[in-house]
């Protein structure tokens, strides 16, 4: 199936990106410490498929343990809708609940487990490979 681009955005809509992907995506539900406190549900691409239109002004970043991780939220409203995640340095990984849901046919939601990371993360790395 052929990719198309999605819009996504942050809450106020100051930031706002678009993704490449098929109109059915699996996702990544994490457990980790952080993404299990913001609900975050991963769509993990490659860096080629993910264009920031709007609000690079916005953005100010997060790290943690590693600081390999680029956690990327608006200054504004403070959602989080994309990040350069350690697991995939030459990837994206976008926020699935800031994404326009009317662009997609299906999204099917698979647990990651991100509290035992170091054992898993090996796991995600074909998702940004182009």
């Amino acid at each position: 199936m052929e990719d198309i681009w999605h819009k996504g955005q942050c809450h106020c809509g100051s930031v706002q990106f678009e993704v490449k992907a098929p109109k059915t995506v699996t996702v990544h539900a994490c457990n980790c410490s952080l993404c299990d406190m913001l609900g975050y549900q991963h769509l993990i691409v490659p860096k080629s498929k993910f264009r920031l239109l709007k609000g690079e002004e916005c953005l100010t970043d997060y790290r943690f343990n590693s600081k390999t991780a680029r956690h990327y939220f608006c200054a504004t409203c403070g959602v989080k809708g994309f990040y350069v995640p350690r697991s995939n340095p030459d990837g994206w990984s976008v926020n699935m609940r800031v994404m326009d849901q009317s662009s997609f046919d299906g999204v099917a939601i698979e647990p990651f487990d991100g509290q035992n990371w170091e054992q898993n993360a090996g796991s995600l790395k074909h998702l940004s490979v182009e």
